[in-house]
């Protein structure tokens, strides 16, 4: 009798899969880990790939110094109790150095992690990173394949990759190149939060509703007020019933209005929303259609 799976099972299968393709064509790779919804939902998934066995590859974070605490205490905490291996690399560092140099001390450092990124492949020799982005979340990541090529400066071309056809993925690379690989790039928002719900994931405290200074910008946009972001001139503050969709720098991260206190009240909410996840929620994003793909391929996420 043929069973048929359900479609968040035969999502976890094709994720399982390609995560195990990786680890049977690729000699180097890591998983980008950053305490976020994605990043956790990638390691549940593989936990299942590989459990009882260790991961056959390190977890990886870059941070930018200007990460939400508690998210960064929970990458920690995820982390040890997993027992797996955690590097993480700093933008401080790159920016002692010098391979970064902010423009003035108040610019996002979003845009900045791809050479922290491409350091820490060039030090490791990482032949591959598995992310966790998805193609509904915005324009220029719905370009790109499963397994997308990066050449030998890190840089993603969208006019040159390689067939995917029957769930076949190719890992072969030169010296000095490596892959990108995205297990949940068929995965929609609302899949991530019902497969967390399913799972019964911990997450961060602020991906669920609680009480935040903020400022409306013109747009609608929230701003949270926070030391990097105080309440910038003329402007007035309000406190309002908010929570994260997304995590990242605290510069272009920002809240949306809501009271959603459970795990099944978001994904109620994430059914019904008009607003895409990143369409009010990166405020680096909404600056150009076009500067996603850019970053992209400077190297990117």
């Amino acid at each position: 009798m043929t069973q048929t799976l359900t479609h968040l099972e035969a999502l976890e299968a094709e994720a399982i899969h390609i995560l195990r393709e990786v680890a049977g064509q690729c000699q180097n790779p890591a998983l980008l880990f950053s305490g976020g919804k994605d990043s956790l939902v990638l390691l549940r998934l593989a936990e299942k790939a590989f459990r009882p066995c260790r991961f056959p590859f390190p977890l990886l974070h870059i941070d930018t110094g200007h990460n939400y605490p508690e998210v960064i205490a929970f990458r920690d905490q995820r982390a040890a109790e997993l027992g797996e291996k955690l590097i993480v690399r700093n933008l401080e560092d790159s920016m002692k150095a010098g391979s970064i140099v902010l423009r003035h001390p108040g610019e996002s450092r979003n845009r900045h992690q791809s050479v922290t990124l491409l350091e820490a492949v060039a030090e490791f020799q990482f032949d591959c990173l598995i992310g966790g982005a998805r193609r509904d979340e915005e324009k220029a990541r719905a370009k790109e394949r499963i397994f997308s090529f990066r050449d030998e400066f890190g840089q993603w071309d969208p006019k040159h990759q390689r067939p995917e056809l029957w769930n076949l993925y190719n890992a072969r690379i030169h010296p000095g190149e490596h892959i990108r690989a995205f297990p949940i790039s068929n995965w929609t928002e609302l899949d991530v939060w019902q497969y967390i719900a399913q799972e019964e994931l911990e997450l961060p405290s602020i991906y669920f509703a609680h009480h935040r200074e903020v400022v409306v910008l013109s747009g609608g946009a929230l701003l949270p007020v926070t030391p990097l972001t105080p309440v910038p001139a003329g402007a007035q503050s309000v406190w309002r019933s908010v929570r994260f969709r997304t995590v990242g720098d605290i510069s272009c991260t920002a809240p949306v209005l809501s009271e959603a206190t459970t795990l099944d009240a978001i994904v109620k909410e994430t059914a019904t929303t008009e607003i895409t996840e990143r369409g009010a929620t990166r405020l680096d994003d909404q600056t150009s259609e076009a500067s996603m793909e850019q970053r992209k391929k400077e190297g990117y996420f």
